[in-house]
C-alpha cells in the first residue's frame, strides 16, 4: 500500500538578488533534497532549530509555496506539476494549522465565518448547512457552538488555536500540516491542544506532518521523527 504522502528529493531555493537589474547572485538553500513519507493515520514529527527549513518543507508539500524541484505524491499521484485548477480538488484533502492563531485569524471577521469559509469556497452546502457544520466543528474541538458569532479577540490563545484546528477540519481532510501549532501557547494549554490533535487522529484517521523545535512535544505525538539541519534531513540516534 502506497504512503498517503511521499516526498522525494524536495528542494526550495530562494534567490538573493542584487543591483539595479535584480540579478541573482546566490541562492538560499532553504530545503535541499528532503525525502520522507507519511502513512495513513500516522504522524511524522519534523524537528529542528529555527531557520533549518522545516516550515518551508510543510508549505512546499501543500504547494502553498512552489518547490524548486522534487516530487510530491498524494496517494501515489504526483502533484508537483499540477496547475491551480487541477490542484483545487486536492486542497480539500490537505490543510494546515499555523503557528500563531491570532495572526492567522482575521480580527474583523467572526470566527464562524472564518471556519466556514473553506466550505463556501468549495461550494459545500447552503448558508444554514454551513453554519450547522461550523457549530458541529466547534463542539468537536472543545468550543461552545454559541461562540461561532464571536470575534478572535474574544478567545484565549488556546481557544484561537482550536478555532484554527476547526477551520482545518472543515473539509474533512486526510492530511494536516501542523506548523509549530503549540509553540505560542502556555505549557498547560499546549498539552490540551496536543491531546486534541491525538484524539482527532484516532477518531478521524488523520495523518500529520508535525513541525516543531520542541523534542518533548514531538516525542509525545509522533510515530516517527525526522531531524532537519541546514535544509536537509540528517541521521540521528537516541542515546
Amino acid at each position: 500500500m502506497a504512503p498517503l504522502i511521499e516526498v522525494t528529493n524536495l528542494k526550495k531555493h530562494f534567490p538573493i538578488r542584487k543591483g539595479i537589474l535584480g540579478r541573482t547572485v546566490a541562492n538560499v538553500l532553504a530545503v535541499d533534497g528532503v525525502t520522507f513519507s507519511i502513512d495513513e493515520g500516522q504522524t511524522l514529527g519534523l524537528v529542528g532549530e529555527s531557520g533549518c527549513g522545516k516550515t518551508t518543507v510543510g508549505r512546499a508539500v501543500l504547494r502553498l509555496i512552489e518547490p524548486t524541484s522534487g516530487q510530491i505524491k498524494v496517494r501515489g499521484r504526483e502533484i508537483s506539476d499540477l496547475g491551480k485548477a487541477e490542484l483545487r480538488p486536492l486542497r480539500r484533502q490537505m490543510q494546515i494549522v499555523f503557528q500563531d492563531p491570532f495572526s492567522s485569524l482575521n480580527p474583523r471577521i467572526r470566527v464562524g465565518k472564518i471556519v466556514g469559509e473553506p466550505l463556501k469556497v468549495h461550494g459545500v452546502g447552503n448558508k444554514q448547512e454551513r453554519r450547522d457544520r461550523v457549530a458541529q466543528l466547534f463542539q468537536r474541538v472543545g468550543l461552545r457552538p454559541e461562540q461561532i458569532d464571536n470575534y478572535p479577540h474574544q478567545f484565549s490563545g488556546g481557544q484561537r488555536q482550536r478555532v484554527s484546528i476547526a477551520r482545518a477540519l472543515a473539509l474533512d481532510p486526510s492530511f494536516i500540516v501542523a506548523d509549530e501549532p503549540v509553540s505560542a501557547l502556555d505549557v498547560s494549554i499546549q498539552a490540551q491542544v496536543i491531546n486534541l490533535l491525538v484524539d482527532l487522529q484516532r477518531d478521524l484517521g488523520l495523518s500529520y506532518l508535525f513541525v516543531s523545535h520542541n523534542l518533548a512535544v514531538v516525542e509525545h505525538i509522533s510515530h516517527r521523527v525526522a531531524v532537519m539541519y541546514l535544509g536537509r534531513i540528517v541521521p540521528f540516534r537516541v542515546a
